[in-house]
């Protein structure tokens, strides 16, 4: 028997130059965790520090959060340092662990597209695991600089535009809306 459309997981990538990306997956993930499902929440080129993923670790036991970036900033002009790549690599590794362990219904893996813009890991290698995820599992990926090939192989993309935003004054980040 089949799994009726409305239960199918679905890839979902969430990209553009606006905010909100990570935004939308964290509201995707509770959402999801509200429905009584399991998320693992994978953050790549972050550090941590985040406000958002201290509230996500007020759902013991139902999230687990983990980051795959380093203190420093990396740009896609510079030289790739090793230990960037080792770290992004170390990211995909894990990503794939939970996608496939069976523990999770959500799986996010946040700026999973820039580590591939940012020639951090190789984008046919991502594909792939985009393509092999268990249909159990929904997965988000975000990230600016979505491949086209992994806009191809989503079910749902939606893009953030940039319209407006206070940055171009000068304001920087602000705690409980930025970071």
């Amino acid at each position: 028997m089949s799994t009726p459309p409305q239960e199918q997981r679905r890839l979902q990538i969430y990209t553009g130059n606006g905010k909100g990306k990570t935004t939308a997956a964290l509201g995707l993930s509770l959402r999801a965790l509200g429905a009584g499902w399991r998320v693992f929440f994978g953050q790549f080129l972050k550090a941590g520090g985040y406000s958002e993923i201290e509230a996500l670790r007020n759902f013991p036991g139902r999230v687990v959060v983990e980051s795959f970036g380093l203190p420093e900033f990396c740009h896609p002009a510079d030289p790739l340092p090793p230990q960037q790549i080792e770290a992004a690599r170390r990211g995909l590794d894990r990503s794939r662990e939970a996608l496939f362990s069976g523990e999770f219904d959500l799986v996010v893996l946040d700026e999973l597209n820039v580590s591939v813009h940012f020639r951090l890991l190789p984008e046919a290698e991502v594909l792939e695991l985009l393509k092999r995820r268990p249909p159990n599992v929904e997965l988000v990926v975000t990230g600016r600089y979505a491949p086209d090939s992994f806009i191809e192989e989503a079910d749902l993309v939606t893009e953030m535009r940039e319209v407006k935003h206070y940055y171009t004054e000068g304001l920087q980040a602000r705690k409980g809306v930025e970071f």
